[in-house]
């Protein structure tokens, strides 16, 4: 079936999923590349026009100690062991002055599950402390932070209902959360790659609970190792029907999707040989950069490469082919570092703005949740 007549069945007008044959079958391999990047282009084009955005953020990975073995994380770390580290709050809060000082508006945490990280005995109480110190360095920025593995992992450790360990921690000030820990939501994928990890129905309660109260998260899929295209598919379906929910309830639900291919460099040996390769395939990845923002269709206005998989030449590529965001500044990264990836850890405004611009297109600095920066907060 020619690529645009499974498009228009893909075209939700009546608020239903997409059709999962045609999904299935824009996915599958046969379509020709350039049809889908004029496609996906097309209708990133009608959802969010041509302004092409960023933000100016610092990612704050605090502690690589983690109980967890999944079988392509080169982060993780024991206690004591060489590369091991816990950042205590003082040289976070200086991270977090030096970073609003540069202007950047949001904080993005995530670490590894770390079973001594509590205060008076308490993990939640640990987070909410860490959350307090930070906005206290830095007044007023936004915290994006704790994916649904990592906020499952507190409620575990004390104890303590999800429910309560959201509410609390949003009232210490967590503003959204990172959508990761999701990889590909696949029970047969996960059993091979991270069984270990909360299972992919774990991972929608988790996020179903936060976006319960309110709280915005952003929705990823790591892509280009052992999954199928069925597997991505059932796994943007899955998205879609999470956002269905979250709208239907009245709330923000997923801010953002971003794709994050697989970095293989560190990874176990056996899983690299069955991979074959270290390094994303470009070519690959900027289809499923298209077949994302098909399948998502206007559930999801907004896509976002990974400039730190894919270089920011590939990332600005990217934005031909169904993005309209190139991320953020992000100043520090190490989980795909260690993982192998080249793209590097730190991104000036300038950088940024010069990638979309480079394609004739328009770019502003925004919020986490996609709003406007008033010009006085715009860095000089």
């Amino acid at each position: 079936m020619p690529t645009a007549e499974l498009i228009a069945r893909l075209a939700d007008l009546n608020g239903q999923l997409p059709d999962p044959g045609a999904a299935l079958a824009i996915c599958s391999g046969d379509q020709p590349a350039a049809a889908l990047q004029r496609a996906a282009d097309a209708l990133r084009r009608q959802l969010a026009g041509d302004t092409v955005t960023y933000v100016i953020n610092r990612n704050l990975n605090f502690t690589n100690h983690c109980v967890k073995h999944c079988g392509f994380c080169a982060f993780r770390r024991d206690a004591g062991a060489e590369g091991a580290f816990w950042h205590g709050f003082e040289l976070l809060q200086e991270k977090a002055r030096a970073a609003q000082a540069w202007g950047a508006t949001e904080l993005c945490l995530q670490g590894g599950l770390n079973p001594l990280a509590r205060e008076r005995g308490s993990a939640l109480r640990y987070y909410e402390t860490l959350l307090a110190a930070l906005l206290e360095a830095a007044p007023g920025i936004h915290l994006h932070a704790f994916s649904p593995q990592e906020l499952l992992f507190i409620a575990e450790q004390d104890d303590c209902p999800l429910d309560a360990v959201i509410q609390r921690l949003r009232g210490a000030g967590l503003g959204s959360v990172p959508g990761t820990a999701a990889e590909v939501l696949s029970p047969q994928v996960r059993r091979q790659l991270c069984p270990e990890k909360l299972s992919a129905r774990a991972w929608c309660a988790v996020v179903l609970e936060v976006h319960r109260h309110g709280l915005a998260s952003t929705a990823t899929l790591m892509a280009g190792h052992i999954e199928a295209a069925a597997d991505r598919v059932a796994h943007w379906l899955t998205l879609v029907g999470l956002q269905q929910r979250a709208w239907q309830a009245g709330v923000a639900g997923f801010s953002e999707f971003v794709l994050l291919p697989f970095i293989g460099a560190a990874a176990p040996e056996p899983l690299r040989r069955r991979v074959g390769r270290d390094q994303p395939d470009h070519a690959a990845m900027l289809a499923l950069t298209a077949q994302a923002r098909l399948l998502l269709g206007h559930w999801f206005v907004n896509h976002q490469p990974s400039w730190v998989k894919l270089g920011l030449d590939g990332a600005t590529e990217a934005l031909r082919w169904g993005c309209n965001d190139i991320g953020g500044t992000l100043m520090e990264e190490h989980i795909t570092t260690m993982a192998g990836a080249t793209g590097g850890t730190s991104r000036t405004p300038q950088e940024l703005s010069t990638a979309a611009t480079s394609l004739g297109r328009p770019v502003r600095q925004r919020t986490t949740l996609y709003g406007s920066i008033a010009a006085e907060a715009l860095p000089a």
